[in-house]
């Protein structure tokens, strides 16, 4: 039973007279606007039951007067769609909806989250906190509490079938201070990307894994109050499925992409991203340090992150995206391998490039490993000097170069990580570090050790070849290794 029986009943009242009315979303809000006497009933009772004071996001200021705002009534409640379809006759639970738009007026204002669909599919249940994220699969029951009026649910024919988007994963974090001026769209405008704004969760599971994934739409959801998933913000692909007659039968699906996650691997994943969360949340606590290294590394990482998330959210499958980009793509890993391997001591214009080729290799464990680093990283600055210098890279085809950009990345990936591991969280830098390891100084203290402690503790989905070798005792082959540094 409601705790606000009037606003219940005019709530009821109103939806009686909706079998009247037109069956358009125009000519409902034109009856409201009327001041129908149910109508203006309805308002009374929604300025008695939940006052402009405790409820200011119900109202509107017409007239220099505060009123409660037919928009936020009709439309964001869920009460247009049901005077609608009860004005083409369709048969809906009026009581619960007359419940719904009374919580929905009295209950507190949730606090907005924004919510971002990845491609990519996780078990069922998945839970895992990512800092101040949470990745999550959700099961139709808990996306129903998300939306308004769920008694409504399946019935608008523009409404997105909930079983679209069942299991799949979002990535969800509160946002108390987002205002909401129109329907958020990936091209919004108004803020920083989604890849670069949410890097800090999306960069543990890259990390962990290095198929792609990718941020395929970015929502507002304020739990019963607004959902803004919408069917054509969810890529979708046809498969084929055999009937129970045994004939193939095309369904219609999400498209998941290429990042799995299997059940079994579920409690690798979780310790990973809690371990590598802790450790950007570290070097990130340094913005506001009074010291200049902390600061820096905090500025280098997240500038590495957002290169790597650009260049990902480009690239369309493991050997695939538009040709036109792949020369831009390059600056984006190498600008993310400069910025964490690049020191404040390190003189301006001066060696650069032998720098980040010593630091990168000094990173791999094995001769073999630091040589095709040193490969990879020479090869990706020639290709860069060659396009920021208005030339084309002619000396490789097509294939070359998609092979060699994916070579590139996983690189770059690889860098990040084990940067994440070995770098101090004190005042002092680690590119010196590497140096004096490259020199021969040190190298099992500060190299070696730590990275065998974490992967051993922690590792990511696939064994790092040169942390621990295959078992037939064959090294892999340098180009092997490098093309794939994950490499079992």
């Amino acid at each position: 039973m409601s705790e606000n029986p009037s606003l219940r009943d005019a709530v009821l009242l109103w939806l009686e007279r909706a079998r009247n009315l037109p069956p358009t979303p125009q000519a409902i809000t034109d009856t409201a606007l009327a001041v129908l006497p149910q109508w203006d009933a309805l308002e009374e009772a929604v300025a008695a039951a939940a006052p402009r004071g405790e409820h200011p996001d119900l109202y509107a200021k017409v007239d220099g007067d505060w009123i409660p705002d037919y928009r936020t009534l009709l439309g964001e409640s869920g009460l247009g769609a049901a005077t609608r379809l009860i004005a083409q006759e369709a048969d809906i639970p009026v009581p619960e909806v007359a419940d719904s738009f009374v919580a929905f007026c009295t209950y507190p204002a949730p606090v907005p989250k924004r919510w971002l669909l990845l491609n990519a599919s996780f078990p069922r249940g998945t839970r895992i906190p990512l800092g101040q994220y949470t990745l999550q699969t959700f099961t139709s029951d808990e996306l129903l509490q998300e939306v308004p009026m769920p008694a409504l649910n399946g019935l608008m024919p523009s409404d997105l079938d909930l079983g679209l988007i069942e299991g799949a994963p979002f990535l969800h974090v509160p946002d108390p201070d987002y205002v909401v001026t129109r329907r958020p769209t990936w091209f919004d405008f108004t803020g920083p990307r989604a890849e670069a704004q949410h890097w800090q969760a999306l960069l543990p599971l890259m990390l962990w894994d290095t198929h792609l994934l990718r941020v395929d739409s970015v929502f507002t959801v304020q739990r019963g109050r607004r959902f803004d998933l919408r069917p054509a913000a969810v890529p979708r692909t046809i498969r084929v499925y055999p009937d129970h007659h045994g004939r193939e039968e095309e369904v219609e699906v999400r498209d998941t992409g290429e990042f799995h996650v299997p059940a079994v691997d579920l409690p690798s994943l979780t310790d990973f991203c809690t371990a590598i969360s802790a450790k950007i949340d570290a070097v990130m606590a340094g913005v506001t340090h009074k010291q200049r290294i902390p600061r820096l590394r905090a500025r280098r990482l997240e500038r590495a992150a957002r290169h790597l998330l650009a260049a990902y959210q480009r690239t369309n499958a493991d050997y695939g995206l538009w040709e036109v980009e792949a020369d831009e793509l390059q600056l984006d890993y190498v600008i993310a391998l400069e910025a964490l391997l690049i020191s404040p001591k390190d003189k301006e214009h001066k060696n650069i490039a032998d720098s980040i080729r010593s630091r990168a290799s000094t990173l791999f464990l094995t001769p073999d490993h630091q040589n095709e680093a040193k490969a990879i990283v020479q090869r990706a600055y020639k290709a860069r000097s060659t396009y920021v210098h208005g030339d084309m890279i002619k000396d490789q085809t097509e294939q070359e170069k998609l092979k060699g950009l994916r070579t590139l990345r996983l690189l770059t990936l690889q860098v990040i990580l084990r940067w994440l591991v070995l770098t101090p969280s004190d005042t002092d830098d680690l590119a010196p570090l590497l140096d004096a390891a490259a020199s021969g100084t040190d190298r099992e203290h500060h190299i070696d050790d730590p990275l065998r402690a974490f992967f051993t503790a922690t590792p990511p989905r696939r064994q790092l070849s040169d942390i621990a070798p295959p078992e037939t005792g064959k090294a892999d082959s340098p180009e092997r290794s490098a093309s794939d540094p994950t490499r079992q």
